[in-house]
């Protein structure tokens, strides 16, 4: 069968999230997948594709007994590799999934720190990610209250999985999100 694309990918993606959050999350992670990919030289569909399906099953299936765990039968009806669906499990902690590729890494480590900047320009004025700065989301990531929902741990192991200073990576994720400000509405 030949490799998914991200038409592929889109379209399930819709067919299982109409939350438009939960969307813009969607593009967010595949954003800064695409980014580190290039920065990686890796291959930035597949990359791209991962962050795109990491959460599509959890809008329907929200539950940590159900997500992503439901996602995996869906896609593996769906004839997805191997590679991408471990990807997808390893994003989520409560999974046991060891992180061992560069891909697996990469998707654990921008996950929820998509989440902390799209927060952070919430709260400027403008609502734009082209006024946040690595300072400012450093400075929010440190107040435990803002987006409390958001796991400072994972974003910390992240960037050490991924051999980069929170600092870089803040940065690399951000620059990756700006560049799609416009889809995300911010």
């Amino acid at each position: 069968m030949p490799d998914k694309t991200r038409s592929d990918a889109w379209s399930l993606l819709g067919s299982y999230t109409k939350n438009k959050n939960l969307i813009k999350h969607a593009l967010a992670v595949e954003a800064a997948m695409k980014y580190y990919a290039r920065k990686f030289a890796e291959d930035e569909e597949k990359w791209g594709i991962v962050g795109l399906l990491h959460d599509f099953d959890y809008e329907k299936y929200p539950s940590l007994e159900d997500h992503p765990y439901r996602g995996q039968e869906i896609l593996t009806g769906e004839g997805y590799s191997e590679e991408l669906k471990r990807a997808i499990m390893a994003h989520a902690p409560h999974t046991g999934t060891t992180r061992e590729s560069l891909l697996e890494k990469t998707i654990f480590a921008v996950d929820e720190l998509t989440g902390l900047i799209v927060a952070v320009a919430l709260v400027r004025p403008s609502k734009k990610l082209a006024d946040v700065d690595v300072p400012a989301v450093v400075k929010k990531m440190k107040q435990s209250a803002f987006a409390a929902g958001v796991n400072r741990e994972d974003i910390k192991t992240g960037a050490e999985e991924l051999e980069l200073s929170l600092e870089e990576h803040i940065g690399n994720v951000l620059r990756a999100m700006q560049g799609i400000s416009g889809k995300l509405g911010l």
